[in-house]
């Protein structure tokens, strides 16, 4: 079946993605970039490094601009949909919902209305196990963004690794946060992993820190070649 993700460059649209690739065709990747930061539908922290990921992958993406007005935002993730669906000819698609019945019940309802199907391989998975999984299978996550109690800015930039997931339990227990970050408490980027034919590299990135809420703010990346993925063009936003 000839599919379509829903995309931003964090962790659980790239795992998807690749949960999706394992059976099916996915033929394009669909990112929806929102004017407004406290987006309820859309990531945004380094939205705009989502086309690098996308080409480190190797598949097309299709990127759709959004006001991020709450509930309207939706009319334009049909939109964007709809023409993934004529460019693509897209037969069903593909989200990284985990727990959000906010998110997963308005994508599935489009998906409903266009005839697609709407495949969610994420759902109600284990988090602490999910996150084991992803450094399992060789995937690279950072943390782009921290929006809760008690994540403080030594999270921004760092990666993924046992010890930050032996904190995230610590702080599940004590203070009920998902240590998935599905609660909006925090947001991540993928560097690497088993589908990318090259790595993502940060070259200079700032971190953005106040209160409860920060931003790793990466001002400037590029495409590094992987051993067994040769590739002579290196692409780089900055």
């Amino acid at each position: 079946m000839n599919l379509g993700v829903l995309f931003s460059g964090g962790k659980d649209s790239v795992f998807a993605c690749y949960r999706a690739m394992e059976k099916e065709d996915v033929k394009c990747l669909i990112t929806l970039i929102s004017e407004n930061e406290e987006s309820y539908m859309f990531h945004t922290p380094n939205i705009g490094l989502a086309e690098l990921v996308a080409s480190a992958i190797g598949i097309d993406i299709l990127k759709w601009r959004t006001p991020g007005v709450e509930e309207m935002e939706l009319e334009d993730l049909r939109d964007a949909i709809i023409e993934a669906r004529r460019l693509y000819g897209i037969e069903g698609i593909v989200t990284g919902a985990i727990e959000s019945v906010y998110q997963s019940s308005r994508i599935q309802r489009i998906c409903s209305e266009l005839d697609l199907w709407c495949f969610n391989p994420l759902w109600q998975i284990d988090q602490l196990d999910y996150l084991k999984m992803l450094i399992a299978h060789g995937f690279r996550v950072i943390v782009t963004g921290v929006f809760a109690y008690p994540l403080d800015e030594s999270f921004l930039g760092a990666e993924i690794d046992d010890g930050m997931i032996a904190k995230l339990e610590m702080l599940q227990k004590r203070y009920g946060i998902s240590p998935s970050g599905e609660g909006g408490e925090l947001e991540t980027l993928v560097l690497d992993g088993p589908i990318f034919r090259r790595r993502l590299e940060v070259l200079r990135a700032a971190r953005l820190f106040s209160g409860n809420r920060g931003r790793y703010v990466i001002e400037s990346a590029r495409l590094a070649e992987k051993p067994g993925h040769p590739n002579n063009r290196v692409a780089q936003r900055s």
